[in-house]
């Protein structure tokens, strides 16, 4: 017999995954346009790079509070709030003309990233342990929204002016928020006791260790897809518009394989998964450096070689992401979104500072390995971490 909660749990995910991907649009907007901005207002690579990061900032830094109100008033509540006020950056961001208008656009911007802390509790209450590592797979496909913004922002920038795009982007996630409110309904659970941030830090090292992950996986992914319009214009001298949809392919990928990672989480757990998606992001970002280094005044990096490293780190990337949210609410039942808060937070911040470190490493080595060469060995740190620390199956519910 078919329950309330399998009536409306395909509905809500969808709705849920729609309405991240909005928020994420919205969030995405400057990087693509960044390449532009530095050769208007002469900025240098390390301010340009600050541009690009300032909206993780807020976001990493809201997904707490975030996922702490979303565990006690709900998630449809939180996301209405959440999709108006993206509306709202977005239009301001087409009105920045300064670069400390910009700056102060992007910080702004930067709380629609934290709108992924509030779509993992609302989804994982619609779905059994047993299919979570689908639904926030798919869920995560929210992620898609960077890619809108990396092809369309600069298309209507070019056409219609930055101001067009602003109100545009406003305007559609405006009219979602009101679909949103009329169709998104929160699961028909009981709710526990509201959780204390103390109690999941508490957990210790099953909370870092995701964390840790998360900074890697979900960090890796936000930096390459912020910097890579401005490395692919350094590197191959490309238009804004051509670096953007190369951008955009990278995060399609990344988004497709999401759900792949979260579906063999299910299959043969989450740490598994994890250790071989860690070991192919460090093979890359290996490569990756070695390409860097071939970009100099008498030589240049290969397309085809920097394309086929940027789209297999892409795949390993989703897959990390994937597998990462797996094992959040299965070691987190009771506090999904207090943990998804944290663990976000953390991945937020790992798409904060790699692309500061790469516009200080460009300008104080005239290059991008270094930047590389520090991606793998993180990348090769968790893996390690994934195939021998794994978490007690009485923790997280998973297969060894």
């Amino acid at each position: 017999m078919e329950t309330d909660m399998t009536r409306g749990s395909g509905r809500n995910l969808a709705l849920a995954t729609i309405a991240f991907a909005a928020c994420f649009s919205a969030w995405g907007m400057l990087a693509p346009i960044a390449p532009d901005l530095q050769d208007k207002l002469d900025l240098s690579n390390i301010q340009t790079s600050i541009m690009i990061s300032i909206p993780v900032v807020l976001g990493s830094l809201l997904r707490i509070p975030l996922g702490l109100l979303t565990d006690r008033v709900g998630g449809r509540v939180v996301f209405t709030a959440m999709l108006f006020y993206s509306a709202g950056a977005a239009v301001l961001v087409g009105f920045a003309s300064s670069y400390g208008a910009l700056l102060g656009a992007g910080f702004l911007l930067g709380a629609a990233g934290a709108s992924f802390a509030v779509g993992v509790p609302f989804v994982a209450q619609w779905y059994p342990p047993e299919k979570q590592g689908f639904a926030l797979g798919v869920y995560g496909m929210g992620n898609i929204g960077t890619a809108i913004a990396a092809f369309s922002v600069p298309a209507i920038r070019d056409s219609a002016g930055q101001e067009v795009a602003g109100l545009v982007f406003g305007a559609v996630i405006a009219a979602y928020a009101l679909i949103w409110m009329s169709l998104a309904r929160q699961a028909p659970v009981e709710k526990g006791p509201p959780t204390r941030y103390g109690e999941v830090i508490k957990s210790g090292w099953k909370l870092w260790r995701l964390a840790l992950f998360y900074f890697v996986t979900f960090g890796g992914f936000v930096a390459m897809a912020l910097y890579l319009p401005k490395l692919l214009v350094d590197w191959f001298d490309l238009s804004l518009t051509d670096a953007g949809l190369r951008a955009a392919g990278f995060t399609l990928l990344a988004t497709a394989f999401r759900p792949v990672g979260g579906i063999l989480s299910d299959r043969i757990g989450g740490n598994k998964v994890l250790a071989v998606a860690f070991l192919g992001v460090g093979i890359d970002a290996l490569g990756l450096s070695w390409q860097a280094s071939l970009a100099t005044d008498t030589s240049e990096p290969s397309m085809v070689v920097v394309t086929a490293l940027c789209l297999t780190m892409a795949l390993f990337l989703g897959l990390g992401n994937g597998a990462v949210f797996k094992l959040v609410p299965l070691s987190f039942p009771k506090a999904t979104g207090a943990a998804t808060g944290i663990v976000g937070a953390a991945g937020g911040l790992g798409g904060f500072f790699p692309p500061l470190f790469l516009g200080i490493v460009k300008d104080s080595t005239g290059d991008f390995v270094l930047a590389f060469v520090l991606l793998v060995a993180f990348a090769w740190l968790c893996a390690g971490l994934a195939f021998e620390g794994r978490v007690a199956p009485a923790d997280t519910g998973e297969p060894d």
